[in-house]
Formats: C-alpha cells, sequence, structure tokens
C-alpha cells in the first residue's frame, strides 16, 4: 500500500482530531492522583472526547475495550483499564485516540503518579525527549529508516533499549496507515526504503525498556511488557510535513 499524501484541507481535519487527543491527555495528567482506578481514568477519558465532540477511536479498534489505554509500570502500551487503583510512584502511559468526521488522531504520554523515582523520572523523559529528538531531525527527503535508525541511536545513547515488535505509523482516514516506523532499524542499510515527503502524515511513538527490548503480551491478549520484566515508558506525536517543515498536530 502506498503512503498516502495529504492536502492542506485534510492535515486541518487530521489537526482537529489531534488537538481533542492533545486535550484529552492533558485533562487527565492533569486529574491523575493516588486512589484512581483505571475504570475511572478511562471513563473521564472518553467522556471528555465525547464532550469535545469526537469518538474515542481505540474503543473497538481490534477488538480493544476501551478509549484510553492505560500502561501502568511494567506494561509499556496497550494496557486494559481495570480496577486496578493508582499507587504514589507509580508511572503510567496513557495513548488516546480520537475520530472527527472520519479523520483520526492519536497521542500518547507517560506521568508520574504523585513523587515518583529518579529512575523513573530519567526512564520517562527518555521517551520523551527520543520524540523531540526525531521531530527535530526530520527533513523531507530522508528515508524512514533513517529516522528509525536515528530514535534507536538516541535511546541506546540513553542507556535504554527500544521495545521491538511495535511501531509508528502512518494515521488518516484509518488509525494506523502506511508506512510503519520502528524505533529501530529493520535491516542494514538506512539509505533505504520510502522517503519522507510533503503531505505526509504520521505519529512518531518511542517505547522504551531499560535493558530488553524483546516483547511479552500478558494473559489479558493487550497489555505489552518487556522480557526484562522492569517499568517502561512511551511518548507519541502525530506529525504532518508542510511546505518542508514538521508540524506536530496533537498540540492543544
Amino acid at each position: 500500500m502506498a503512503i498516502t499524501i495529504k492536502k492542506a484541507q485534510e492535515i486541518a481535519k487530521l489537526s482537529a482530531a489531534n488537538k481533542i487527543v492533545a486535550k484529552t491527555l492533558e485533562y487527565l495528567t492533569c486529574n491523575i492522583h493516588p486512589g484512581l482506578s483505571l475504570k475511572e481514568l478511562n471513563a473521564m477519558g472518553e467522556s471528555y472526547i465525547h464532550s469535545l465532540g469526537a469518538r474515542p477511536a481505540f474503543k473497538g479498534l481490534y477488538g480493544f475495550p476501551a478509549g484510553v489505554c492505560t500502561s501502568v509500570n511494567e506494561v509499556i502500551i496497550h494496557g486494559i483499564p481495570t480496577d486496578y487503583e493508582l499507587k504514589e510512584g507509580d508511572i503510567v502511559g496513557l495513548d488516546i485516540g480520537t475520530e472527527v468526521d472520519g479523520w483520526y488522531g492519536d497521542s500518547a504520554v507517560t506521568v508520574g503518579v504523585g513523587e515518583i523515582s529518579k529512575s523513573d523520572e530519567s526512564l520517562i523523559a527518555c521517551a520523551k525527549d527520543a520524540l523531540y529528538y526525531a521531530i527535530n531531525i526530520i527533513e523531507p527527503e530522508m528515508r524512514f529508516k533513517e529516522l528509525s535508525h536515528a530514535i534507536e541511536q538516541f535511546i541506546l545513547q540513553k542507556g535504554y533499549v527500544p521495545l521491538h515488535g511495535f511501531c509508528g505509523h502512518g494515521i488518516g482516514r484509518k488509525p494506523h496507515e502506511e508506512p510503519e516506523i520502528p524505533n529501530y532499524l529493520e535491516g542494514i542499510n538506512p539509505k533505504s526504503g520510502p522517503k519522507i515527503k510533503n503531505g505526509m502524515v504520521f505519529c512518531i511513538e518511542p517505547m522504551i525498556c531499560h535493558k530488553d527490548g524483546t516483547p511479552k503480551i500478558l494473559a489479558d491478549k493487550w497489555s505489552v511488557v518487556s522480557a526484562d520484566g522492569l517499568r517502561g515508558s512511551h511518548y507519541e506525536h502525530t506529525v504532518a510535513i508542510v511546505d518542508g517543515k514538521v508540524e506536530i498536530l496533537s498540540l492543544s
């Protein structure tokens, strides 16, 4: 499948969906506290998305049961909201998608619950910093594999490793489109594969592990952890290439 090129008015529609994602993530981040259950957190997110005129895009997507991915501590991505009540010192990844008039938004953050350890602060910072590093180096005619390779090198230099088997992706009239954008180089040649071009819209989402990037899926069939059993972190933005520059769509 070809990577679609979006027109200006289509990027504007994607921006509208993504702004709702950003506002919802801000709303949830401001309201996270010890004692809040993941189901309550999800209900807050879904209600807020609806109040802004959007649909929670993840609910029912591939069978996922909720509108907000709530990934706590060792769970890096795709955590299902449960009755678990957040505790002081937990970290939780929030990944949200929205749909407005057939166009999709997608973004994620990892946040601490109350006071967290210096180790967790560094882990979260790696995911966030890797995301913005990637955004800052993107330019037209760069290959997606070059971007993946650069993200991997950044993560390794920080003393962590990327989660394997999961990746960023294109986005538009579907929540997941071409291309796939791993946080590591697949193969040996970063100077191969498709190039980044004006009008492309895609999600970059570093997923960070401590020691081992091998994924394990838990018994719920969704929650992804690292084989090392340690905590992970995840950050994501939707970006568009407009007039040779990167625009972050998932900002409020």
